[in-house]
């Protein structure tokens, strides 16, 4: 599958079906596979010495003659046999809940590799709540399907099978009640997960639903607050939990009503009659009834442990067809690792351009040169299109016909990080992260010194207020940089900018919230970053504009007008008509 970002992955998983996807990563596993099952099998062998000993006890202790060495013989055995077994199924456990954790953490790495790995257009449409919800509490119920999930299923089924082979020891007809048993159980399980796959998956998309409008309320809380909507986002928040709830409720009630639990008091009351029966007639001794008693009472560890474990099972199935589902999207965007990973000079070409999101035409038909070291001003009305021809260089998105040419070769032939690692762009909304002021600003050049970092940042005119602080560079900021203004977070986004020296800097309106005392400095900043490399502004400062080399005129997705300030003025009505607003 086409990616746009990729890392080595530990292994090549199959993703054409969550048993299948789940199964690529356990044979990854194998050898805690084989510790978990050979503990499972003994574990559930050992379990029967049991009943056969307590059986041979009876038979000894209320027989004519009584042996005390051989009584001491079971009870060494015993005591002998259930300390391997309890050796046996810790390694069960240890296996499975390793297996477990392991599970958990590779489908995690390569969820968020996949998630990395996604273009714009996918992020744009996927809430980020209900990816938070499969990125975290599905990953975690696929680590709940092997434990305790597997772990109980794989070791109680082979509880189900050693009264089988143990009950002809004492009369060949005592099979016939353990093989009833299976048989209408496996029947009745079929029906039961049947029944519980659809309710499981609406358990675990009713939680997305609930995640996803969590975040939007959280993340849009100033406009909740604004228009004083909080008892509206209340009532529409219960309506999700109440469907959440009802989910859960559901799945509840099919567990309450699970057939087997039936199936067992009959098992074992038909068992009990059976034996008593050949007691009767002679054919059975009291230390037989007892143990054979003992083994059918086995049958009631995976009775009562298959009404969680299954669910458990059928959760991390849903779990993992919801993160299938979110890897599985298509992408149109590849990294492309063999491409063009030449230094960049800067020169841009946009040869017949048009652009399309979702069938809805954004750009069309746009052509323009641009020369290494030109800057560029882009201005057009809100919605003209000026953000998304300058996310056509760097390949957030990508044409969809035309061809954008950096030095002479298509960004398609281009290795994406060698593209983007020469490309800086500074948006409107400034995302800063929950980290040091160093390193927000060294963010685009991991391992920059101290040194590097306050250049960057005076060239930006942030340092003064950078060291205002009582922690200076070291100030942590809060989310998104909520704790500093306007200004503050676009200078130390150019301060970001101006570290990775790119070849091709893109401002899109990036000083709106300069005040005006600070502008003049920036603009000295930004006239000084622009020597040497291609520069493209998105702006509605004239002070911007007139200095440009170039000023392209959008107007509802099309190149109306393209020249100098001078040349514009005298030849474009479309541009006096801009200039005049401004």
């Amino acid at each position: 599958m086409n990616t746009e970002f990729s890392l080595p992955n530990l292994y090549p998983t199959n993703r054409r079906g969550p048993v299948r996807w789940i199964l690529s990563h356990l044979k990854h596993q194998w050898w805690l596979v084989v510790i978990a099952v050979v503990g499972a099998f003994g574990n559930a062998g050992l379990a029967g010495v049991v009943p056969v000993m307590i059986g041979q006890a009876v038979n000894l202790v209320s027989g004519g003659e009584f042996d005390q060495n051989r009584l001491l013989q079971i009870v060494f055995i015993i005591v002998i046999s259930q300390t391997v077994r309890g050796l046996l199924q810790f390694g069960r456990n240890f296996g499975f809940e390793v297996i477990a954790q392991r599970m958990e953490r590779n489908i995690r790495n390569e969820l968020y590799v996949s998630l990395l790995g996604k273009s714009m257009t996918f992020h744009n449409l996927q809430p980020v709540g209900d990816t938070m919800a499969r990125a975290t509490n599905d990953v975690r119920e696929v680590n709940f399907l092997f434990s305790p999930g597997v772990n109980l299923v794989v070791g109680s089924l082979i509880f189900i099978f050693v009264p089988i082979f143990l009950a002809p020891r004492y009369h060949p007809s005592l099979v016939l009640v353990p093989l009833l048993f299976v048989a209408v159980y496996f029947i009745l399980l079929r029906f039961y997960l049947k029944e519980l796959e659809p309710v499981t998956d609406e358990v675990r998309h009713s939680f997305g639903v609930l995640n996803t409008r969590l975040n939007e309320a959280l993340d849009g809380i100033e406009v909740v607050k604004g228009a004083a909507q909080e008892q509206g986002e209340v009532i529409l928040f219960g309506k999700n939990v109440d469907r959440y709830r009802k989910a859960a409720i559901q799945q509840g009630d099919i567990e309450a009503r699970f057939l087997p639990a039936l199936l067992l008091a009959l098992a074992m009351a038909g068992g009990l009659l059976h034996a008593l029966i050949l007691f009767q007639r002679g054919l059975l001794n009291t230390g037989d009834v007892v143990a054979y008693f003992g083994l059918l009472v086995m049958l009631s560890f995976p009775t009562f442990v298959s009404i969680f474990a299954y669910s458990r099972i059928s959760l991390g199935l849903a779990g993992a067809r919801r993160i299938l589902e979110l890897m599985n999207r298509e992408n149109n965007l590849d990294q492309n690792d063999n491409g063009y990973q030449g230094k960049m000079r800067g020169e841009v070409v946009f040869d017949r351009v048009s652009f399309a999101y979702q069938d809805d035409p954004i750009l069309k038909n746009i052509s323009f040169h641009v020369y290494p070291g030109q800057t560029v001003a882009i201005v057009g009305q809100t919605g003209s299109g000026k953000t998304t021809l300058v996310k056509l260089i760097n390949r957030i998105y990508d044409v969809s016909s035309g061809r954008v040419l950096v030095d002479g070769v298509d960004v398609r032939d281009w290795n994406l990080e060698a593209l983007r690692r020469q490309i800086s762009i500074i948006e409107q909304d400034i995302f800063l992260f929950s980290q040091t002021i160093a390193d927000n600003i060294a963010f685009g050049k991991p391992g920059a010194s101290i040194e590097e970092i306050v250049e960057a940042a005076k060239a930006a005119q942030a340092d003064e207020f950078i060291r205002s602080f009582e922690k200076g560079y070291d100030t942590v900021i809060g989310e998104r940089g909520v704790t500093l203004s306007g200004g503050q977070r676009q200078r130390l986004a150019l301060a970001r900018a101006f570290l990775t020296q790119p070849s091709i800097l893109i401002l899109d309106d990036s000083t709106s919230a300069i005040d005006s005392a600070t502008e003049d400095k920036i603009q000295q900043a930004i006239y000084t970053a622009a020597k040497g490399r291609t520069t493209f502004i998105i702006t509605h400062r004239l002070s911007q504009i007139r200095w440009a080399d170039m000023i392209l005129v959008l107007r509802k997705g099309e190149l109306v007008a393209a020249g100098s300030h001078e040349e514009l003025m005298k030849s474009s009505e479309a541009y006096r008509n801009i200039f005049q607003e401004l």
